[in-house]
């Protein structure tokens, strides 16, 4: 079988060592697929909290449970999956950390454009992905979107990788992709790095620390970058991305596609373009692309009008930055449904910010729903403040509440894992639940 380069050279260079893969999550088992098929018969280790399933392999030592972090002794190279924290975690001397991110970076040799960020990662990618395609272009849309880079390494191989990029799967990187792009930084996963803001600071920027001078890197010009990085120390070409661009293409693409409301998702197309611009993509390709656009599942997604009422999923809302965006995209809010998991993000701003937005319903879901509507009281907020136990409860208080021909958001400034496994599983029990009760 012929491999290829990437293939070829990841495996020589993990035949001969000892190999931890932790976490058995979907990039897990993605890893795990790929060395068994080119090395069927290698030892290997995997670790997960949880106790999951391996089928009969005899070459496999499982350590799963409480102390499953005990094997990084054990191994030479430990692959690791984004979702495992590492705060507080000694890592021996002995274990060299990577993930499969890294291993991608290093060793495929395809034309690679990552895209990072707080927000706007999955809306950028994706339209980076459907500019280059229209233009006939050979590109994937690969990484933190859901499919792990290890996916298909070989079809990766051979066009232009799009790469969204969460700070966990940057963490241990140590290359950086042709094109890097960093969309935007806020406060969130705080409970997930040593340094808490400035550890997570540090793991995005890894996008761009190994550049070279010939590769370039997209940030936005309306944050203040300089104060996470020295523009001076970058060693590839520099290309800010405004809202306030006055390019009048750009200018014109301001309500081209419905799903794509509001002055972030106009910065979202901008960087789109800016990459798409460096692979020659011309301006047809990239309206043609935008009024194709249907829109993501999960961000400002319109479930539908029930009772004289427009509900929207924005479940992918976990910081309170995105829920502003999206208020002032929307309008005409009636009823905001916030709360999630409590990660320590701060809050006092924030409800500062949304007391001025004099919404009339404010439903608060455990933990941090309830923390931000005291906030909101002791802001003197004129919004109906409501506190409920759960999701259904949340609906059934909306469907009650909300004035007719306004919307209703599900926005909710945290992450979900306090109940459900993801804001994919938050969103979609909130359009059931609005569809089954909206009957």
């Amino acid at each position: 079988m012929r491999l290829s380069h990437a293939i070829e050279n990841l495996i020589d260079y993990l035949k001969n060592k000892s190999v931890l893969i932790l976490g058995f999550g979907r990039e897990g088992r993605s890893t795990y697929a790929l060395l068994r098929r080119f090395l069927p018969e290698k030892p290997l280790g995997i670790a997960d909290s949880r106790v999951c399933k391996t089928g009969e392999d005899p070459f496999v030592t499982t350590y799963f449970g409480e102390n499953y972090l005990d094997a990084l002794s054990r191994y030479e190279i430990c692959i690791k999956s984004p979702g495992i924290p590492f705060r507080g975690v000694s890592v021996p001397e002995s274990c060299a950390i990577t993930c499969q991110m890294d291993l991608f970076l290093r060793f495929a040799e395809c034309t690679k454009i990552g895209v990072t960020g707080t927000k706007g990662k999955t809306t950028t990618s994706t339209l980076i992905y459907r500019f280059l395609r229209e233009a006939g272009l050979s590109a994937c849309l690969i990484g933190n979107i859901g499919v792990p880079v290890f996916e298909d390494l070989s079809a990766a191989e051979s066009t232009i990788a799009v790469i969204e990029m969460s700070s966990h799967q940057l963490q241990y990187t140590s290359s950086s992709p042709h094109v890097a792009m960093l969309t935007n930084i806020y406060e969130e996963h705080l409970d997930h790095y040593d340094g808490g803001f400035q550890g997570y600071v540090n793991a995005k920027l890894n996008i761009v620390r190994h550049q070279k001078k010939e590769d370039y890197f997209i940030y936005n010009a309306d944050q203040g970058i300089d104060d996470f990085l020295n523009k001076k120390t970058i060693k590839s070409n520099l290309f800010p991305v405004s809202v306030f661009a006055s390019d009048p293409f750009l200018r014109s693409l301001a309500g081209i596609s419905p799903y794509l409301k509001g002055k972030h998702n106009l910065q979202d197309i901008y960087f789109a373009v800016a990459a798409a611009r460096r692979f020659g993509v011309d301006d047809e390709a990239i309206l043609t692309a935008l009024k194709a656009y249907e829109g993501i599942e999960h961000r400002m997604e319109f479930v539908g009008k029930f009772r004289d009422i427009d509900f929207y999923n924005d479940s992918i809302a976990t910081i309170p930055h995105a829920v502003l965006c999206a208020l002032d995209a929307l309008g005409n809010v009636g009823t905001l449904i916030l709360g999630g998991h409590d990660r320590g993000l701060h809050y006092e701003d924030f409800a500062a910010d949304l007391a001025a937005k004099k919404l009339p319903n404010i439903i608060c879901l455990p933990e941090t729903g309830h923390i931000i509507g005291k906030l909101l009281e002791k802001a003197g907020a004129l919004s109906n403040i409501f506190y409920v136990s759960d999701l259904p409860e949340a609906v059934k208080t909306a469907y009650t509440l909300t004035p007719r021909n306004t919307s209703c958001i599900l926005s909710p400034a945290a992450s979900s894992y306090n109940v459900y496994r993801d804001f994919e599983e938050k969103g979609q029990h909130f359009k059931q639940l609005v569809r089954e009760m909206g009957k």
